[in-house]
């Protein structure tokens, strides 16, 4: 089944109506709520059935909003796809930072402290971390 056909059915078939999207929204996040809490008591089966809920939510609040979620997905995965790859080098006494090869920046290191806070650094902005033994 393709997404435009699953959002259709499920907005012949939804429970209450609206235009509004803050109403919209407001159920979606909702439903996901009670999927955390759910998930947070131990109750799989029922965060499972409040999840199931907030794909039908989700899709209602896309209709409401105008987007089109086939093209939504594919937005998504584009963007996902267009990631920056962040890797820091650890030279012998600096430390560079790559954004998608292109180096952006970078400063002294000269103690063990220098290491483990710019490793903190890294860790906090998802970049890769390389080692280099010059």
């Amino acid at each position: 089944m393709e997404l435009q056909e699953a959002m259709n059915l499920i907005w012949e078939n939804r429970k209450y109506e609206t235009a509004d999207p803050k109403e919209a929204i407001s159920h979606l996040n909702e439903e996901v709520a009670e999927s955390l809490k759910a998930l947070l008591r131990g109750e799989t089966a029922k965060a499972k059935r409040e999840l199931e809920d907030a794909l039908s939510c989700l899709l209602i609040a896309l209709k409401v909003m105008g987007i089109n979620p086939d093209e939504a997905v594919m937005r998504q995965v584009n963007q996902m796809k267009q990631r920056q790859d962040k890797l820091m080098i650890f030279k012998k006494e600096r430390v560079e930072i790559y954004v998608n090869g292109i180096l952006k920046g970078g400063w002294s290191i000269g103690s063990e402290e220098d290491i483990k806070e710019a490793e903190k650094i890294a860790k906090e902005f998802g970049c890769n971390i390389l080692y280099e033994n010059n």
